[in-house]
């Protein structure tokens, strides 16, 4: 029992990044445990054969409708019933903590969510997260014939190894009841207004208060469409519930967690709620008209200055060296 499992979601023909970094985890996890990771992907339309470069050594592929959490349960339940699986490794988001958490109901399995590293001792399992609004490590040990982990998302990167394609097996599974009357009616965006999922963003361009209302957004997201494709749109909480951007573009503690290449605040003022969401970014570039703001406190650029003039200048900047669209 060395294996480990891990959900990859396939969303519109491709393979979901978050997914990608639990599987490259679960490889090296399996590695320690002196096992394999397999991948399971249920619905979708991409190459799964392509997992292998990923880490993933057999891959279960299985139909249904894509994005819900009720097919996931029953296809994955009747591998790790095969007792081949010391774990089942999620990439996070809300379908693996909808998915991870029903899995772990149906096989009586301990769950450790939000987990930003795993590994070994003593031949035990282990996973660390983060408690006390990121302050301090929590350890925790899965005990049992098997575990549950919801990693957090962007805490595993996505590596390519390089490997040649994995084999694939289509999988039978026996529907539940609720399986069979579920389906995907609609997805909605991730990014408000946008087409790119700020989870997987490799850019961020965050507003808070201090853009001074939701017209301004607009100054974000003309900065986001100039670095391209990649770029998303994310706002605070306080922005959110005063209504002046889509909650699917929350950051922090109440929404989403991201980890891009570069995270950049504009009028934000950096309270613990808010930077749970966005301190695993590699760079973090901070806005400001308040030199003293807590966000200058862990950024590694800080402006201090007027937003609505800093903004369009670095878009046109951006668009006239050719790096956008």
């Amino acid at each position: 029992m060395a294996d480990v499992l891990v959900h990859v979601l396939d969303h519109d023909g491709q393979f979901n990044k978050s997914s990608l970094g639990a599987l490259s985890e679960g490889a090296r996890l399996a590695g320690e445990l002196g096992g394999e990771a397999h991948a399971a992907v249920i619905g979708g339309q991409a190459p799964c054969a392509a997992l292998g470069r990923y880490g993933a050594a057999r891959v279960y592929r299985a139909g249904g409708p894509a994005g819900v959490a009720q097919p996931v349960v029953d296809a994955m339940a009747g591998l790790m019933r095969e007792g081949r699986f010391a774990c089942a490794l999620f990439g996070g988001g809300l379908l693996g903590h909808e998915a991870g958490a029903a899995l772990a109901a149906r096989l009586g399995a301990g769950i450790a969510v939000e987990v930003t590293a795993t590994g070994v001792r003593a031949g035990r399992l282990v996973a660390e997260r983060p408690v006390l609004g990121d302050s301090q490590i929590s350890e925790i040990e899965l005990s049992g014939p098997a575990g549950i982990i919801v990693a957090r998302i962007g805490a595993f990167e996505a590596l390519d190894r390089g490997a040649g394609d994995a084999p694939v097996e289509d999988l039978a599974f026996e529907p539940s009841a609720p399986a069979t009357r579920v389906r995907m009616i609609e997805h909605g965006a991730q990014r408000g207004g946008e087409e790119a999922d700020i989870e997987a963003a490799e850019v961020v361009v965050a507003g808070g208060r201090g853009l001074g209302g939701p017209e301004a957004f607009a100054l974000c997201e003309e900065l986001a469409r100039a670095f391209g494709p990649a770029a998303a749109v994310g706002a605070t909480r306080a922005v959110v519930d005063a209504g002046w951007y889509p909650y699917a573009a929350q950051v922090g503690q109440t929404g989403k967690t991201v980890a891009p290449k570069l995270y950049i605040a504009a009028g934000i003022s950096g309270q613990i709620q808010h930077k749970v969401g966005m301190q695993g970014s590699e760079s973090i570039l901070a806005i400001n008209t308040d030199a003293r703001a807590p966000i200058f406190e862990f950024t590694d650029l800080g402006i201090v200055g007027d937003l609505h003039r800093i903004l369009p200048r670095l878009a046109a900047a951006l668009r006239a060296r050719g790096d956008g669209r």
